[in-house]
Protein backbone atom coordinates (compact mmCIF):
# COMPACT_ATOMS: atom_id res chain seq x y z
CA UNK A 1 0.00 0.00 0.00
CA UNK A 2 1.43 3.77 -1.00
CA UNK A 3 1.42 5.35 2.06
CA UNK A 4 0.59 8.64 0.32
CA UNK A 5 -1.53 10.61 3.05
CA UNK A 6 -0.42 10.43 6.55
CA UNK A 7 -2.31 11.99 9.47
CA UNK A 8 -1.10 11.62 12.87
CA UNK A 9 -2.94 14.10 15.54
CA UNK A 10 -3.68 14.84 18.83
CA UNK A 11 -6.33 16.76 19.97
CA UNK A 12 -7.72 17.89 23.46
CA UNK A 13 -11.17 18.80 23.80
CA UNK A 14 -13.97 18.88 27.29
CA UNK A 15 -14.10 15.19 27.55
CA UNK A 16 -12.57 14.08 24.89
CA UNK A 17 -8.98 13.13 23.54
CA UNK A 18 -8.37 12.43 19.78
CA UNK A 19 -5.17 10.45 19.51
CA UNK A 20 -4.76 8.51 15.93
CA UNK A 21 -2.02 7.82 13.62
CA UNK A 22 -3.55 6.75 10.07
CA UNK A 23 -1.87 6.16 7.01
CA UNK A 24 -4.23 5.85 4.18
CA UNK A 25 -3.58 5.09 0.35
CA UNK A 26 -2.95 7.32 -2.51
CA UNK A 27 -5.85 5.83 -4.83
CA UNK A 28 -9.25 4.97 -3.07
CA UNK A 29 -11.69 5.82 -1.01
CA UNK A 30 -10.58 5.32 2.73
CA UNK A 31 -13.54 4.99 5.13
CA UNK A 32 -13.37 6.82 8.67
CA UNK A 33 -16.24 4.51 10.26
CA UNK A 34 -17.49 4.40 13.72
CA UNK A 35 -20.34 5.45 16.07
CA UNK A 36 -21.10 9.24 16.80
CA UNK A 37 -18.39 11.06 18.84
CA UNK A 38 -15.56 8.37 17.66
CA UNK A 39 -13.46 11.28 16.00
CA UNK A 40 -14.34 10.65 12.49
CA UNK A 41 -15.03 14.67 11.60
CA UNK A 42 -12.44 15.40 14.05
CA UNK A 43 -9.51 13.68 11.50
CA UNK A 44 -11.05 15.73 8.44
CA UNK A 45 -10.89 19.05 10.13
CA UNK A 46 -7.33 18.09 11.41
CA UNK A 47 -6.56 17.22 7.69
CA UNK A 48 -7.97 20.41 6.38
CA UNK A 49 -6.25 22.62 9.04
CA UNK A 50 -9.25 23.41 10.81
CA UNK A 51 -8.32 22.98 14.05
CA UNK A 52 -4.92 24.45 14.78
CA UNK A 53 -4.73 23.68 18.59
CA UNK A 54 -3.80 19.72 17.48
CA UNK A 55 -0.21 18.38 17.26
CA UNK A 56 0.88 16.02 14.37
CA UNK A 57 1.99 15.38 11.08
CA UNK A 58 -0.60 15.83 7.77
CA UNK A 59 1.34 15.19 4.74
CA UNK A 60 -0.41 14.61 1.39
CA UNK A 61 1.22 13.68 -1.83
CA UNK A 62 4.56 14.05 -0.87
CA UNK A 63 3.39 17.95 0.56
CA UNK A 64 4.34 18.13 4.30
CA UNK A 65 1.00 20.06 5.33
CA UNK A 66 1.64 20.39 9.84
CA UNK A 67 4.23 19.63 11.17
CA UNK A 68 4.60 20.50 15.44
CA UNK A 69 7.59 19.36 15.93
CA UNK A 70 8.94 22.06 13.15
CA UNK A 71 6.46 24.71 13.89
CA UNK A 72 4.84 24.24 10.57
CA UNK A 73 1.06 25.11 9.51
CA UNK A 74 -0.19 25.67 6.35
CA UNK A 75 -3.11 27.62 6.66
CA UNK A 76 -6.35 26.14 5.53
CA UNK A 77 -6.70 27.94 2.14
CA UNK A 78 -2.92 26.79 0.90
CA UNK A 79 -4.34 23.21 1.02
CA UNK A 80 -4.94 21.55 -1.95
CA UNK A 81 -8.05 19.60 -0.54
CA UNK A 82 -11.85 19.70 -1.72
CA UNK A 83 -14.19 19.21 1.49
CA UNK A 84 -18.02 18.03 0.79
CA UNK A 85 -20.26 18.45 4.11
CA UNK A 86 -23.40 16.93 4.92
CA UNK A 87 -24.99 20.15 3.54
CA UNK A 88 -24.42 20.80 0.09
CA UNK A 89 -24.34 24.59 0.95
CA UNK A 90 -24.42 26.03 -2.29
CA UNK A 91 -24.22 29.48 -3.27
CA UNK A 92 -27.76 30.49 -3.44
CA UNK A 93 -27.04 33.13 -5.65
CA UNK A 94 -25.13 31.48 -8.45
CA UNK A 95 -25.90 28.81 -11.04
CA UNK A 96 -24.77 25.46 -10.96
CA UNK A 97 -21.84 27.01 -13.49
CA UNK A 98 -21.40 29.75 -11.21
CA UNK A 99 -20.71 27.60 -8.48
CA UNK A 100 -18.22 25.27 -10.10
CA UNK A 101 -16.68 28.37 -11.90
CA UNK A 102 -16.37 30.00 -8.22
CA UNK A 103 -14.13 26.29 -7.12
CA UNK A 104 -12.39 26.61 -10.12
CA UNK A 105 -10.84 30.16 -9.22
CA UNK A 106 -9.99 29.86 -5.99
CA UNK A 107 -7.15 27.68 -6.79
CA UNK A 108 -4.24 29.29 -8.39
CA UNK A 109 -3.64 28.75 -12.00
CA UNK A 110 -0.29 27.26 -11.64
CA UNK A 111 -2.20 24.34 -9.69
CA UNK A 112 -4.90 23.67 -11.31
CA UNK A 113 -4.74 20.06 -13.16
CA UNK A 114 -7.93 20.32 -14.25
CA UNK A 115 -10.48 22.49 -15.67
CA UNK A 116 -13.51 23.47 -13.66
CA UNK A 117 -15.97 20.99 -15.90
CA UNK A 118 -13.80 18.21 -14.60
CA UNK A 119 -16.79 16.77 -12.79
CA UNK A 120 -19.25 17.51 -15.00
CA UNK A 121 -19.73 13.52 -16.66
CA UNK A 122 -18.39 12.25 -13.49
CA UNK A 123 -21.52 13.67 -11.95
CA UNK A 124 -23.21 13.52 -14.45
CA UNK A 125 -24.60 17.18 -13.96
CA UNK A 126 -23.79 18.65 -17.28
CA UNK A 127 -27.70 19.31 -18.17
CA UNK A 128 -28.30 21.08 -15.24
CA UNK A 129 -25.67 24.45 -15.61
CA UNK A 130 -27.83 27.14 -15.99
CA UNK A 131 -30.50 25.99 -12.94
CA UNK A 132 -30.10 27.94 -10.22
CA UNK A 133 -29.27 26.21 -6.71
CA UNK A 134 -33.31 26.12 -5.47
CA UNK A 135 -34.05 24.44 -8.52
CA UNK A 136 -32.51 20.98 -7.84
CA UNK A 137 -33.34 17.98 -5.83
CA UNK A 138 -31.65 17.02 -2.82
CA UNK A 139 -29.18 14.56 -4.32
CA UNK A 140 -28.55 16.88 -7.48
CA UNK A 141 -27.44 19.67 -5.21
CA UNK A 142 -24.96 17.48 -3.49
CA UNK A 143 -23.67 16.19 -7.09
CA UNK A 144 -23.21 19.84 -7.98
CA UNK A 145 -21.43 20.69 -4.23
CA UNK A 146 -18.43 17.39 -5.04
CA UNK A 147 -18.12 19.06 -8.81
CA UNK A 148 -17.56 22.16 -7.38
CA UNK A 149 -14.99 20.68 -4.87
CA UNK A 150 -13.19 18.68 -7.89
CA UNK A 151 -12.77 21.90 -9.71
CA UNK A 152 -10.46 23.30 -6.96
CA UNK A 153 -7.80 20.26 -8.47
CA UNK A 154 -8.03 18.99 -4.65
CA UNK A 155 -4.82 16.54 -3.83
CA UNK A 156 -7.42 15.40 -1.13
CA UNK A 157 -11.21 14.67 -1.13
CA UNK A 158 -13.14 14.97 2.27
CA UNK A 159 -16.93 13.81 2.39
CA UNK A 160 -18.41 14.54 5.49
CA UNK A 161 -21.09 12.02 5.56
CA UNK A 162 -22.67 13.53 2.60
CA UNK A 163 -25.59 11.20 2.15
CA UNK A 164 -26.55 11.78 5.70
CA UNK A 165 -29.75 15.45 5.13
CA UNK A 166 -30.51 13.04 2.11
CA UNK A 167 -33.72 10.68 2.12
CA UNK A 168 -33.47 6.99 0.89
CA UNK A 169 -34.59 7.88 -2.67
CA UNK A 170 -32.14 10.56 -2.83
CA UNK A 171 -29.25 7.99 -1.77
CA UNK A 172 -30.31 5.75 -3.92
CA UNK A 173 -30.12 8.34 -6.65
CA UNK A 174 -26.26 9.51 -5.65
CA UNK A 175 -24.66 6.34 -4.74
CA UNK A 176 -24.03 4.95 -8.59
CA UNK A 177 -22.62 8.15 -9.42
CA UNK A 178 -20.00 8.04 -6.20
CA UNK A 179 -19.85 4.32 -7.67
CA UNK A 180 -18.45 6.35 -10.68
CA UNK A 181 -15.89 8.73 -8.70
CA UNK A 182 -14.54 5.81 -7.22
CA UNK A 183 -14.08 4.20 -10.36
CA UNK A 184 -12.39 6.44 -12.11
CA UNK A 185 -11.29 9.49 -10.06
CA UNK A 186 -7.48 9.59 -9.73
CA UNK A 187 -7.44 11.65 -6.12
CA UNK A 188 -7.93 10.06 -2.76
CA UNK A 189 -11.29 10.51 -0.87
CA UNK A 190 -11.54 10.38 2.83
CA UNK A 191 -15.10 9.09 3.40
CA UNK A 192 -16.53 9.95 6.80
CA UNK A 193 -20.09 7.48 8.02
CA UNK A 194 -21.64 5.29 9.98
CA UNK A 195 -23.41 3.32 7.42
CA UNK A 196 -22.64 -0.20 6.61
CA UNK A 197 -24.11 -0.02 3.23
CA UNK A 198 -21.83 2.76 1.99
CA UNK A 199 -18.86 1.25 3.53
CA UNK A 200 -19.54 -1.68 1.41
CA UNK A 201 -20.44 -0.07 -1.56
CA UNK A 202 -17.88 2.65 -1.71
CA UNK A 203 -14.83 1.61 0.23
CA UNK A 204 -11.78 -0.15 -0.11
CA UNK A 205 -9.24 0.93 2.85
CA UNK A 206 -11.12 1.03 6.77
CA UNK A 207 -10.23 2.96 9.51
CA UNK A 208 -12.18 1.93 12.65
CA UNK A 209 -12.53 4.78 15.24
CA UNK A 210 -13.56 4.71 18.66
CA UNK A 211 -13.45 7.12 21.23
CA UNK A 212 -11.02 9.35 19.81
CA UNK A 213 -8.47 6.45 18.74
CA UNK A 214 -8.05 4.27 15.95
CA UNK A 215 -8.78 0.05 16.63
CA UNK A 216 -7.75 -1.00 13.04
CA UNK A 217 -7.08 0.14 9.97
CA UNK A 218 -6.19 -2.05 6.69
CA UNK A 219 -8.47 -2.79 3.69
CA UNK A 220 -12.65 -2.82 3.68
CA UNK A 221 -12.79 -6.78 3.25
CA UNK A 222 -10.25 -8.23 5.78
CA UNK A 223 -11.67 -6.04 8.36
CA UNK A 224 -14.91 -6.72 7.84
CA UNK A 225 -14.27 -10.29 8.48
CA UNK A 226 -12.25 -9.99 11.68
CA UNK A 227 -14.34 -11.71 14.45
CA UNK A 228 -12.32 -9.57 17.49
CA UNK A 229 -13.63 -6.26 15.44
CA UNK A 230 -17.19 -4.96 15.60
CA UNK A 231 -18.31 -5.28 11.71
CA UNK A 232 -18.34 -9.11 12.12
CA UNK A 233 -21.27 -9.06 14.47
CA UNK A 234 -24.51 -7.79 14.75
CA UNK A 235 -27.10 -8.53 11.73
CA UNK A 236 -24.95 -6.77 9.19
CA UNK A 237 -22.51 -8.90 9.61
CA UNK A 238 -20.74 -9.85 5.75
CA UNK A 239 -18.04 -10.49 3.83
CA UNK A 240 -17.17 -8.77 0.79
CA UNK A 241 -16.04 -10.05 -2.65
CA UNK A 242 -14.82 -8.72 -5.52
CA UNK A 243 -15.17 -10.85 -8.49
CA UNK A 244 -15.56 -10.88 -12.14
CA UNK A 245 -18.63 -12.14 -14.87
CA UNK A 246 -17.42 -15.16 -16.60
CA UNK A 247 -20.45 -15.76 -18.48
CA UNK A 248 -24.18 -15.80 -17.95
CA UNK A 249 -27.09 -17.86 -18.73
CA UNK A 250 -30.07 -15.76 -20.38
CA UNK A 251 -32.21 -18.64 -19.86
CA UNK A 252 -31.80 -19.55 -15.91
CA UNK A 253 -31.66 -15.15 -15.63
CA UNK A 254 -27.93 -16.30 -13.71
CA UNK A 255 -24.67 -14.83 -13.93
CA UNK A 256 -21.75 -16.46 -13.19
CA UNK A 257 -19.05 -14.65 -10.95
CA UNK A 258 -15.40 -16.47 -10.51
CA UNK A 259 -13.30 -14.77 -7.89
CA UNK A 260 -9.78 -16.30 -6.10
CA UNK A 261 -12.08 -18.68 -3.75
CA UNK A 262 -14.13 -20.36 -6.76
CA UNK A 263 -17.48 -19.29 -8.35
CA UNK A 264 -20.67 -18.29 -7.87
CA UNK A 265 -23.85 -17.87 -9.47
CA UNK A 266 -25.77 -14.76 -9.34
CA UNK A 267 -29.55 -14.09 -10.08
CA UNK A 268 -30.47 -11.26 -12.63
CA UNK A 269 -32.54 -10.30 -10.05
CA UNK A 270 -29.99 -9.08 -8.05
CA UNK A 271 -27.97 -7.77 -11.37
CA UNK A 272 -28.78 -7.17 -14.50
CA UNK A 273 -26.68 -9.92 -17.01
CA UNK A 274 -23.25 -9.30 -17.23
CA UNK A 275 -20.83 -8.83 -20.12
CA UNK A 276 -17.91 -11.29 -19.37
CA UNK A 277 -14.99 -9.61 -17.50
CA UNK A 278 -16.96 -7.14 -15.83
CA UNK A 279 -15.91 -6.72 -12.33
CA UNK A 280 -18.41 -6.87 -9.58
CA UNK A 281 -18.45 -6.68 -5.76
CA UNK A 282 -20.58 -9.06 -4.11
CA UNK A 283 -21.96 -9.07 -0.39
CA UNK A 284 -22.68 -12.54 1.82
CA UNK A 285 -24.71 -12.17 4.23
CA UNK A 286 -23.54 -14.02 7.67
CA UNK A 287 -27.08 -15.00 8.18
CA UNK A 288 -27.56 -16.17 4.69
CA UNK A 289 -24.78 -18.83 5.06
CA UNK A 290 -25.37 -22.31 6.40
CA UNK A 291 -22.54 -25.46 7.20
CA UNK A 292 -22.58 -29.02 6.09
CA UNK A 293 -19.78 -31.81 6.69
CA UNK A 294 -21.00 -33.22 3.81
CA UNK A 295 -21.59 -31.85 -0.17
CA UNK A 296 -25.04 -31.85 0.11
CA UNK A 297 -27.47 -33.10 -2.31
CA UNK A 298 -30.87 -32.74 -3.98
CA UNK A 299 -30.68 -29.12 -2.65
CA UNK A 300 -32.73 -26.08 -4.02
CA UNK A 301 -29.47 -24.13 -2.77
CA UNK A 302 -26.92 -22.86 -6.04
CA UNK A 303 -23.67 -22.05 -4.43
CA UNK A 304 -21.90 -24.74 -2.34
CA UNK A 305 -18.20 -23.74 -1.99
CA UNK A 306 -15.80 -26.22 0.18
CA UNK A 307 -14.46 -24.35 2.38
CA UNK A 308 -12.19 -24.08 6.23
CA UNK A 309 -13.11 -23.51 9.12
CA UNK A 310 -10.37 -20.38 10.64
CA UNK A 311 -11.87 -19.40 13.58
CA UNK A 312 -14.91 -19.23 15.78
CA UNK A 313 -16.90 -17.10 18.58
CA UNK A 314 -19.53 -16.58 20.43
CA UNK A 315 -21.75 -13.96 19.10
CA UNK A 316 -25.56 -13.30 19.94
CA UNK A 317 -27.21 -15.56 22.72
CA UNK A 318 -27.30 -19.52 21.35
CA UNK A 319 -25.67 -18.37 18.00
CA UNK A 320 -21.83 -18.23 17.00
CA UNK A 321 -20.08 -16.60 14.18
CA UNK A 322 -17.51 -19.13 12.22
CA UNK A 323 -14.94 -17.52 9.96
CA UNK A 324 -14.19 -19.58 6.43
CA UNK A 325 -10.93 -19.54 4.23
CA UNK A 326 -12.46 -20.27 0.26
CA UNK A 327 -9.35 -21.11 -1.69
CA UNK A 328 -6.36 -22.86 -1.33
CA UNK A 329 -3.55 -19.90 -2.64
CA UNK A 330 -1.76 -17.36 -0.63
CA UNK A 331 -4.58 -15.12 -0.41
CA UNK A 332 -7.32 -17.38 0.22
CA UNK A 333 -11.16 -15.59 0.43
CA UNK A 334 -12.28 -15.12 4.13
CA UNK A 335 -16.41 -15.41 4.47
CA UNK A 336 -18.33 -15.41 7.49
CA UNK A 337 -21.35 -17.27 8.88
CA UNK A 338 -23.97 -17.45 11.43
CA UNK A 339 -25.21 -20.26 13.05
CA UNK A 340 -26.45 -21.99 16.21
CA UNK A 341 -24.31 -23.13 19.36
CA UNK A 342 -25.97 -26.40 18.83
CA UNK A 343 -25.65 -26.89 15.20
CA UNK A 344 -21.40 -25.89 15.99
CA UNK A 345 -21.61 -28.17 18.58
CA UNK A 346 -23.49 -31.24 16.55
CA UNK A 347 -21.18 -30.84 13.62
CA UNK A 348 -17.76 -30.76 15.68
CA UNK A 349 -16.98 -27.20 14.38
CA UNK A 350 -13.75 -26.03 15.20
CA UNK A 351 -10.36 -24.36 13.15
CA UNK A 352 -9.22 -26.62 11.07
CA UNK A 353 -12.32 -28.72 9.91
CA UNK A 354 -13.00 -28.86 5.92
CA UNK A 355 -16.81 -28.28 5.31
CA UNK A 356 -19.21 -26.92 2.38
CA UNK A 357 -20.84 -23.46 2.86
CA UNK A 358 -24.35 -23.03 1.53
CA UNK A 359 -24.37 -19.25 0.13
CA UNK A 360 -28.15 -19.00 0.29
CA UNK A 361 -27.92 -15.13 -0.78
CA UNK A 362 -25.49 -13.21 -2.86
CA UNK A 363 -26.22 -9.88 -3.70
CA UNK A 364 -24.30 -7.40 -5.72
CA UNK A 365 -23.08 -4.00 -4.26
CA UNK A 366 -21.40 -2.65 -6.76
Amino acid sequence: MSEDLQLTARLQRPGFLLDVDLRLPARGVSVLFGPSGSGKTSCLRVLAGLEPQASGVVRVGGALWQDSAQRLMRPVHRRALGYVFQEASLFEHLSVRGNLMFGHQRTPAAERRHGWDHGLELLGIAHLLQRMPHELSGGERQRVAIARALATSPRVLLMDEPLASLDAARKAEILPWLEQLHERLDTPVVYVTHSPDELARLGDHLVLLEAGRVRAQGPVMELMTRLDLPLAHGDTAASLIDARAVGHSPADALNELEFDGGRLLLPQASAPLLTPQTAVRIRIQARDVSLSLQMPQQTSVLNILPATVADIVDDTPGQVLVGLLLGEGPRPVRLLSRISQLSARRLGIAPGLPVFAQIKGVAMVR
